[in-house]
């Protein structure tokens, strides 16, 4: 990998919401940040200041690839989105296999409790990014 030193801030994107996580500065754990919802101002915008904030120098991107490993459209927009964010912010961005981290975030509560699942998927899949690259591999 490239990147050190700086932080990883992971994207789970969504039509109206949209989850994300920033790592610690020793790229070892996630921690949810608030969720931001599509038409309350400017998507990008917030993410520049979160990378400023945060001193980011990666970024993770949820990638809903089909059960079966095809990518589908909700894949193919964040394939753009991907395009988009590189263009914009000058850093990589790592597709990232997010099959299941909204099932599994809705799985950490009881049936019919509302907490911030589109956190806890964007904490998840930047968890199992960091976990693999501590591993010394990177899936995509």
């Amino acid at each position: 990998m490239s990147e050190s030193g700086g932080r990883v801030l992971a994207i789970d994107p969504g039509e109206v919401r949209v989850g994300l996580s920033i790592s610690d500065s020793l790229r070892m754990t996630a921690q949810g940040l608030e969720t931001f919802v599509r038409g309350r101002g400017s998507f990008l915008d917030h993410l520049e200041t979160l990378i400023h904030d945060y001193a980011v120098d990666c970024i993770v991107l949820g990638y809903p690839l089909n059960m079966d490993g095809s990518a589908g459209e909700s894949a193919l927009k964040s394939e753009s989105l991907r395009d988009l964010l590189v263009e914009r912010f000058r850093l990589p961005v790592h597709l990232w296999d997010e099959r299941l981290s909204s099932v599994e975030a809705r799985k950490a509560f009881p049936p019919g409790s509302r907490k911030d699942w589109d956190q806890i998927a964007a904490a998840l899949i930047l968890q199992g990014y960091l976990d693999s690259i501590a591993g010394g591999s990177d899936e995509y």
